[in-house]
């Protein structure tokens, strides 16, 4: 009997969320990863880079390589892909504010390999909005920032047409609480107030419109909850077909198509019995393909230990693996959708869709996005959202296994050496990258960059198109805080509102209050806790829930947001009259941040002040901060913000009552 050969659809693209250090060996781990069978690149930049700073400025002091790769000016985005084909390449970037900017460097990188623009494929991420509710790596307002997205939007139509110049990241959403009706909803309300601005322009015709519609695609989160979220996938599916059809008049199906990509749920991975992370992962990928018509076309999974930090290169070829083996092993691929008809799913997508639908109505009576995000009423949604969350799995209403339930454990033969189970950049990198920007900068025409910069700034100030400026200016050797700086003296920079009502009373119910309120009599005041951000590190959902629940307790919180330097810290903490100084840092900068915000504080004679701080601290590092001074150090393994706050209520009870040391007022006097 003859062999009937099987059909299989293409696999999506297999790719890993990586950069590190630097450029050159970010490079090498490119080229590897590649060797490996990963199909596409997607690339991290460090948090200066997305946020406008060179190496050598103050607010990049400890971020620099840390997060992702510094690209301080096109040798960098050069040495970044050295033998690394771009036109044969799909490259997603995660980018936002300076996503004009380091477009305008991969092109012209791209074109020295001497690659037709016209033929490039890849993403830039290029949401803002989700900037100003989750990541914060922001800086221009809304309304600047919109007009650089539309820019890139309507220039890379033309010009890179293969590109796919905006990506709506509902993922990062969910990471902030959002709940899937949530991201559904602010997702797609946020698509529109693009396409809307991109027509209101007056850049594109008509006719052309559509085109710019088939280009916007989608960066999608998926949860646990691995059938709600596989509903959500079709749902988005569906809504955006009949947005494209109805809102923007796209009649051609393929210009209506909902093209996303993935990373699974990182909110979910848990330092308590890391290994678990594994299963996760895998449910969670399945909800991004096992649903034919909602199948995500590309595909990054987080390694299974990065709730503790920066993965190893085995812990990302893992997290590759268990990609190819479900795309090439099983016969996923070899079925329609098999979950066409089927009533229950049917009825959750109807679900879904009607509750979005009435969340989306929700946004358009403030206003439309932009008007919801200046008044607060989208962050605020999500800090509660999240607080919700926050509260069932400390209540155990929402069973986390090895945190909240089934806590014993044997000790992991994956991480025997805490120190060596993820990987740390060297402090020294941060040196050699000032240095290599100082070198950069000397050797550069400097009329040539002068003039590049004054077109930039003329055509920010008279609403020009951004792009053909902005690569003129990669090719003068323009750096990327200069690029920054230019924009931010034409749109200034932007501070959006925190999402926390610093003015509402404690709860009652709070079991802490007596023991807050004590500290108070103590004190002869309200205890005042200050909540701090220092460095570049825009990720303040755990600040944003540490202070809400310190609120509840009966502390008067002080909260400005993200984005402080240590110096802007202690003068906050001095001005304030701070009783306790909580940090928050997430991008690996803790040492340095830290003991730059205990010198901060002793210099304004506030080195008494019992400092905590939380973050994704290794244990040799918390170990070291404890002996520089810092009073407690809080892991993602904390998860029961009551607990923490019991213990920052401790740490305070030990400073004021329980030892002779004097009040603050009376050790500033």
């Amino acid at each position: 009997m003859q062999r009937t050969e099987t059909f299989r659809d293409k696999p999506w693209l297999f790719r890993t969320y990586a950069g590190h250090s630097t450029a050159a060996d970010s490079n090498q781990l490119y080229k590897t990863n590649l060797a490996k069978g990963q199909t596409g690149l997607s690339v991290a930049v460090d948090l200066p880079t997305q946020t406008g700073y060179d190496a050598d400025h103050l607010m990049a002091r400890g971020e620099v390589g840390k997060l992702g790769v510094p690209v301080g000016h096109l040798g960098d985005m050069r040495t970044l892909f050295d033998g690394i084909p771009l036109a044969e390449m799909n490259t997603s970037m995660t980018i936002n504010a300076t996503a004009a900017w380091l477009l305008a460097l991969y092109v012209v990188a791209a074109e020295e390999q001497g690659a037709d623009r016209k033929k490039l494929n890849g993403t830039t991420q290029n949401d803002i909005v989700k900037e100003y509710l989750s990541r914060g790596t922001y800086i221009f307002p809304p309304a600047a920032s919109l007009q650089l997205t539309t820019d890139t939007i309507v220039w890379s139509t033309k010009e890179v047409p293969r590109w796919n110049p905006l990506n709506i990241c509902s993922y990062h959403l969910q990471e902030a609480g959002a709940t899937p009706v949530q991201e559904l909803a602010f997702a797609l309300a946020n698509a529109c107030a693009v396409l809307d601005g991109v027509k209101a322009s007056g850049q594109v015709p008509d006719a052309d419109f559509p085109r710019i519609v088939g280009r916007i695609s989608f960066f999608v989160n998926a949860g646990i909850r691995f059938l709600t979220e596989m509903c959500k996938m079709r749902t988005f599916t569906d809504m955006w077909d009949d947005i494209c059809r109805e809102r923007y008049g796209v009649e051609d199906p393929k210009m209506r198509r909902f093209r996303y990509g993935v990373q699974v749920n990182s909110l979910g991975l848990t330092e308590s019995q890391p290994e678990n992370n594994v299963y996760r992962i895998l449910l969670e990928t399945l909800a991004v393909t096992l649903s034919k018509g909602a199948r995500a076309r590309a595909v990054q999974l987080p390694a299974w230990n990065e709730a503790m930090g920066l993965p190893r290169p085995w812990d990302q070829q893992w997290s590759l693996r268990l990609q190819q083996v479900l795309a090439l092993e099983t016969d996923l691929l070899e079925f329609g959708d098999i979950f066409d008809g089927n009533p229950a799913i049917d009825a959750k997508v109807r679900e879904l869709t009607e509750a979005a639908n009435a969340e989306i109505a929700a946004v358009a009576a403030q206003g439309g996005v932009v008007a919801a995000l200046e008044s607060g009423y989208l962050k605020r949604e999500l800090v509660a959202a999240h607080a919700a969350r926050r509260r069932a799995i400390e209540s155990g209403d929402l069973t986390v296994v090895g945190v909240n339930s089934y806590t014993e454990t044997a000790a992991s033969p994956l991480q025997p050496d805490e120190e060596a189970a993820v990987m740390s950049v060297d402090p020294a990198v941060e040196a050699q990258e000032i240095a290599s920007m100082m070198a950069w900068k000397a050797a550069r025409e400097l009329k040539t960059v002068a003039k590049a910069l004054a077109d930039l700034d003329r055509a920010a100030r008279e609403q020009q198109n951004i792009m053909e400026p902005s690569i003129a200016a990669a090719r003068a050797g323009v750096t990327t805080g200069e690029w920054g700086e230019t924009l931010r003296q034409v749109f200034g920079q932007y501070r959006p509102p925190t999402g926390i009502d610093t003015s509402s009373l404690a709860s009652k119910g709070d079991p802490l209050a007596a023991r807050v309120a004590t500290l108070g009599e103590a004190l002869g005041h309200q205890p005042r806790f200050l909540v701090g951000k220092p460095g570049l590190d825009g990720h303040s959902n755990g600040a944003e829930q540490i202070a809400l629940r310190a609120q509840n307790a009966g502390f008067d919180v002080i909260y400005r947001g993200i984005r402080q330097t240590p110096e802007e810290i202690a003068e906050l903490a001095l001005n304030e009259a701070a009783d306790l100084v909580g940090l928050s840092i997430l991008s690996g900068s803790h040492m340095v941040l830290a003991e730059a915000v205990l010198a901060a504080l002793t210099e304004r004679g506030l080195g008494h002040l019992p400092v905590i701080i939380g973050g994704i601290i290794p244990p040799a590092d918390a170990a070291k901060l404890q002996a520089m001074g810092i009073a407690a150090v809080f892991t993602p393994k904390d998860f029961n913000l009551g607990e923490i706050l019991a213990d920052v209520t401790g740490v305070a009870e030990a400073k004021y009552l329980r030892r002779n040391d004097p009040l603050p007022e009376q050790a500033a006097g």
